[in-house]
């Protein structure tokens, strides 16, 4: 039986385990870098940062789901889902499935325009999945990213 519930601070732990199998299926185990207390500090803290759902099979941590808040000046409020993620030995069993649409339901019920994410481009499975529900892939739009010491030599050059 598949259960979603929303995380709590007690699971910053199991949260972090699992940002990092994840990160170790993407390849970018190296990059993460994430410690539990930050997530416990960002995701429930006074000023959340993200909100997440957690995923059971059987009484069992199965997968989660991590969004926040975003905003089109073209349409208005939406979603961000940075990770959907489901353990090995769990997939294949609708719990992905189960978690993006019980985020897309807090979408609606939010009046968000839309949800909006990434995935890999080797990701077939997941690329499928998105495309068997209707998501549509924007080549025209690269995700870009500024870290480390571009961040801050952009940043010292701030008035």
């Amino acid at each position: 039986m598949i259960s979603i519930r929303w995380a709590k601070s007690d699971d910053a732990g199991l949260l972090r385990t699992m940002i990092r199998e994840l990160a170790e299926f993407e390849h970018q185990l190296e990059f993460c870098v994430i410690e539990e207390e930050q997530l416990r500090r960002d995701g429930f803290g006074p000023e959340p940062q993200f909100r997440a759902l957690v995923a059971e099979s059987d009484g069992q941590p199965a997968g989660y789901a991590l969004f926040f808040s975003s905003y089109s000046t073209w349409a208005g409020r939406g979603l961000f889902l940075e990770d959907l993620y489901v353990r090995e030995a769990f997939r294949g069993k609708g719990i992905g499935s189960a978690l993006l649409a019980r985020v897309a339901r807090i979408a609606v019920e939010e009046k968000c325009c839309g949800m909006r994410w990434e995935v890999l481009d080797w990701n077939e499975n997941a690329i499928a999945m998105y495309r068997a529900l209707g998501a549509e892939m924007r080549d025209e739009w690269w995700p870009v990213l500024l870290t480390g010491e571009a961040l801050e030599r952009l940043a010292e050059k701030a008035a």
